[in-house]
């Protein structure tokens, strides 16, 4: 099969070996029910399917578009172009069960062999884990009926006994996934903040490139006369192409600094568990500030995001205790930022704000750090609320030496955190351009 826009064929297509987080055999069939509050709901599967549509529908459209983003949140480079050419795969396999989700995803949505962990922890996120690998369909497959779902009388089946999907329905659990991307860490339960660990746990993040003065090989660029005389003496002095090269880029180091205070309990988990995400980075220092300052970058290079979080919680001896912003904050400079760790660097402070210190003393040291880093960050959990407003005296003194000011309290925002981390705007929703709805 051909899609427009696929990835490269270099070891990613079906060929490759599944990993082992892969999907389900063909016979893991998705189920008919696009939202998590559904599953009561009795259907049937017959008659063609919507014109041009795959057999998810519009709520299976926007479960796809949601793991697009999961992808790209894990630091897969996951364009408008690939995402188009996923949905187009979806439709011409007709979406019946999760491996042909998983397959048309891994041709499509991965670049390079790098990408592939990656999209297994995703996947097995998103879409939940159950049975065994999936693997590629035999090329002499009879065609699949089109499909399309339509509410069945209370107390029938549907369909014939046995065929029944084994394990969780993928569309099921995709539309609950997307759901709860936009929920408040605050306000889930013990298994929802199960499912949010394990997709923060595919999160990756970046700082902002930054061109440097060494230089690369490239095919566009100035003209590299050391390599371009060499390849003419390689060849004895006939004639060789020009040998150019370009500036390198390498992104910038990534500060967090992450409030553990009492008013941030609800909260201080999952931010962790995203800075965890973050320190897998070699250029990425992570801070913990209550009434201390702790440096956790070690305990947080633990690969397990649990050993990292239960490592944190021994060195931090200040739990869910007072706030004093604007003292650690000097002292984070006076220690460490002064001395080149802010210093062109993308710091973002997470925290609600309240300062139990003097605000004017954190005015001071949030316009010190604005000289020293290329980009500071607020992110607070409670600016998502109705009728918020930075009327706390800490954070109306930091605001005005805030390059950017964007919520915390959800996946989604964090996912809209690590996009302008990495240079996009304050208002970028990792949507896909011209994506949001499908004619």
């Amino acid at each position: 099969m051909n899609v427009p826009g696929t990835a490269r064929g270099d070891g990613v297509g079906p060929g490759a070996a599944a990993g082992p987080s892969g999907p389900d055999g063909p016979g893991d069939a998705l189920s008919p029910r696009g939202h998590p509050h559904d599953s009561d709901t009795p259907t049937n599967i017959t008659g063609p399917a919507r014109s041009g549509g795959a057999g998810l529908g519009h709520g299976g459209d926007a479960a796809l578009l949601g793991f697009a983003r999961a992808l790209r949140a894990a630091g897969v480079a996951v364009s408008a172009e690939r995402v188009l050419a996923f949905l187009r795969a979806v439709d011409v396999l007709r979406a019946g069960s999760r491996a042909d989700v998983y397959w048309a995803g891994r041709v499509t949505l991965c670049g390079d062999r790098d990408d592939l962990e990656r999209y297994e922890r995703v996947f097995a996120a998103y879409f939940g884990t159950d049975g065994a690998p999936a693997r590629p369909a035999p090329a002499a497959a009879p065609p699949r009926p089109r499909l399309v779902l339509r509410e069945a009388p209370a107390g029938s089946r549907a369909g014939p006994p046995g065929d029944e999907p084994q394990g969780p329905p993928t569309a099921t659990l995709a539309s609950s996934a997307e759901v709860l991307r936009h929920r408040d860490v605050a306000e889930l339960d013990p298994a929802e903040r199960a499912q949010v660990r394990r997709l923060l746990a595919a999160f990756a993040l970046r700082g902002q490139p930054r061109r440097t003065a060494r230089r690369r090989p490239a095919r566009r660029g100035a003209v590299d006369p050391h390599r371009t005389v060499r390849e003419l003496l390689r060849l004895g002095g006939e004639p060789a192409l020009l040998r150019r090269h370009a500036r390198a880029e390498r992104p910038r180091r990534v500060v967090l600094l992450v409030d553990v205070s009492g008013s941030m309990g609800p909260y201080a988990d999952a931010l962790l568990r995203f800075a965890h995400a973050a320190a897998r980075g070699r250029r990425t220092e992570v801070f913990t500030i209550g009434t201390r300052l702790t440096r956790v970058t070690r305990e947080l290079s633990h690969r397990d995001p649990d050993l990292a979080m239960a490592a944190v919680a021994e060195a931090v001896p200040d739990w869910r205790g007072g706030t004093r912003l604007g003292e650690l904050l000097r002292e984070f400079l006076d220690r460490w930022g002064q001395r080149g760790m802010a210093r062109g660097a993308v710091v973002v402070l997470l925290s609600d704000g309240w300062e139990r210190g003097d605000p004017h003393l954190l005015a001071v040291q949030m316009r010190r750090l604005h000289r020293l880093a290329h980009r500071v960050i607020w992110s607070n959990p409670r600016k998502a609320r109705p009728g918020y407003a930075p009327l706390a005296a800490g954070m109306a003194a930091a605001l005005p030496s805030v390059d950017d000011f964007v919520e915390g309290h959800s996946l989604a925002a964090l996912e809209r955190l690590a996009a302008v981390v990495q240079g996009a705007g304050p208002d970028a929703a990792g949507e896909v351009p011209g994506l949001s709805e499908r004619s």
